[in-house]
């Protein structure tokens, strides 16, 4: 267990600059943190305690430097269908069960298992949560009460039926401004948090020309005493496959997120049992202050380390500044119209699908097109766990289906000697070869990623992939990150003998691809020469 607690090297890489960083990703969280309290059916309260209460745990316990915490879009998706069942205290229950579970995932060291979900879930199962979010918020942004309907699509439908029965166009106009300043603010300043000044406005314009609009309504001005009058121990049972449900979801959410911030920084990699450690000690601690069931923010994240964070800092300085906006803030917050916290989350979910990655996705072949589909069809149809279940189990197949096409049996012949000669002057001369063998797929994409970049330092590197029998999404898009690594430390990337049938899923590399090996390490001995490494 001491390997999950904190330590003094967490803390040796904090700067100044990961306090403004915390205050930025805070800017950001507030109105997040107070619209998923409310999709959630505990209220904007609750939605708040849990980013002070959870963010701050798990940026002390959590196995990423850089990782931000708190209530999310895909965990208010899991949450509604229990708070319709169960109840307020069902959800806190079942959040300190989840805690639990997660604690016990950690020690049993099962974070090492996130790398056997490829991209094609992921991203499916990204685009379905999207979908969900935008449908939850229907009827707060058509000013419309909730329906008691528990499958979104037919709330949604239900509640566009009462707006077309007595149409009130002010809360459509509030989310609708709200969501087209955040998305066209993106556009036009990617780096600048538009979500707290659209809220502000909004909520100013809304109160001066007092428009009837539902609102948060009033908020505690400090966080509540932890208690555990919620639980009730002859429910735990009841209670026990819901919780399963959310630590999968938290445990999923979270490893994926900081496997995200691992790619956006250059020496940061995180601990995946710990981090399962630091999630399952917020999520047994945030219930106690009224807090729901958190996990680890793929966009707040993001945020996080665009803004320059370095070290754990950070997060715990967003945590604190929403404590501050509790103890301080508190009455102003309680006059937010709920239609201005819907659009904040419409343009969220808008822009929690990568265009890119979806469209690179589906260009890179048919199966994993296929996979993507139906995860994010499942997600919407059925539920998260079970649709990641469906996409992993879709992606295992086309994944075996590879293999067995790629095996053959080839004739080569022996080769006298090694050829340890030509290693080592090429590594005189700054440059590596690697040669791929067999499939790069998701299973053996991540243990190919650590290898890679982990090399002796050089300054080229030729990648031979005449002998690569199949690639998928996964496989792709971890060379794609393992490539920009190697560039980031002033590596040139070269490759050489790509098959025909795999020219489609490399094509996003971007790197200079030669028929044959000698001739990608003429080009890099060319290369050295012009930068004067090489006479």
């Amino acid at each position: 267990m001491t390997t999950f607690l904190p330590a003094r090297t967490d803390w040796s890489g904090a700067t100044r600059r990961d306090l403004l960083a915390g205050v930025t990703v805070a800017i950001v969280a507030l109105p997040l943190a107070l619209g998923f309290g409310v999709a959630s059916g505990l209220g904007a309260a609750s939605g708040l305690v849990t980013a002070v209460v959870a963010g701050a745990l798990a940026a002390v316990f959590g196995g990423s430097s850089l990782q931000v915490s708190g209530p999310t879009g895909a965990m208010t998706v899991v949450l509604v269908p229990i708070v319709a069942r169960y109840g307020a205290d069902g959800v806190l229950t079942v959040g300190l069960l989840a805690g639990v579970l997660l604690v016990l995932l950690a020690v049993a060291r099962a974070g090492r298992y996130m790398r056997y979900v490829p991209a094609p879930v992921v991203e499916g199962f990204t685009i379905g949560i999207a979908a969900v979010i935008a449908l939850q918020q229907v009827p707060a942004a058509l000013g419309v009460p909730t329906p008691a309907e528990e499958h979104v699509v037919l709330a949604a439908a239900e509640a566009v039926a009462d707006f077309a029965a007595a149409p009130r166009w002010e809360a459509v106009a509030l989310a609708v401004g709200v969501a087209l300043v955040m998305l066209l603010g993106a556009r036009w300043r990617p780096g600048v948090p538009f979500s707290l000044p659209a809220v502000v406005v909004a909520t100013v314009l809304a109160q001066w020309a007092a428009l009837p609009v539902a609102r948060i309504g009033e908020l505690p001005a400090a966080l509540p005493a932890p208690s555990l009058a919620f639980l009730d121990p002859s429910a735990l049972w009841s209670l026990l496959p819901s919780a399963v449900a959310v630590a999968a979801l938290a445990a999923l959410e979270s490893l994926l997120s900081a496997a995200v911030a691992d790619g956006m920084s250059v020496n940061q990699r995180h601990d995946p049992d710990r981090e399962l450690f630091g999630q399952g000690l917020a999520n047994l601690v945030a219930p106690l202050f009224g807090g729901v069931p958190a996990t680890a923010a793929i966009a707040r994240t993001a945020v996080n380390v665009r803004s320059g964070a370095t070290s754990r800092l950070a997060a715990l300085t967003h945590a604190v500044v929403l404590l501050l906006i509790v103890l301080v803030a508190a009455p102003w917050v309680a006059g937010v119209p709920l239609a201005v916290l819907a659009g904040v989350l419409l343009a969220t979910a808008v822009r929690m699908v990568e265009v890119g990655s979806v469209r690179a996705l589906a260009r890179a072949g048919r199966s994993d097109a296929a996979v993507l589909a139906l995860t994010a069809v499942a997600t919407l149809a059925l539920d998260l766990v079970t649709a990641v279940i469906v996409g992993l189990l879709l992606a295992g197949v086309f994944a075996l289906r590879a293999v067995s096409r790629s095996a053959r049996l080839e004739e080569v012949p022996l080769e006298p000697g090694d050829h340890r000669e030509e290693e080592r002057a090429l590594l005189a001369q700054h440059i590596v070869a690697y040669r791929l063998d067999g499939p790069l797929l998701f299973a053996a994409a991540h243990r190919f990623l650590l290898e890679l970049t982990e090399i002796t330092p050089v300054a080229v590197v030729v990648l031979r992939m005449s002998r690569l029998s199949a690639v998928d999404a996964t496989g792709a898009q971890v060379l794609r990150d393992a490539v920009r690594r190697l560039e980031h430390r002033g590596v040139t990337v070269l490759v050489s003998g790509v098959r025909e049938e795999h020219r489609r899923a490399l094509d996003n590399l971007g790197l200079p691809v030669f028929d044959s090996t000698p001739e990608a390490i003429e080009h890099a001995r060319e290369h050295l020469r012009e930068r004067g490494l090489l006479a």
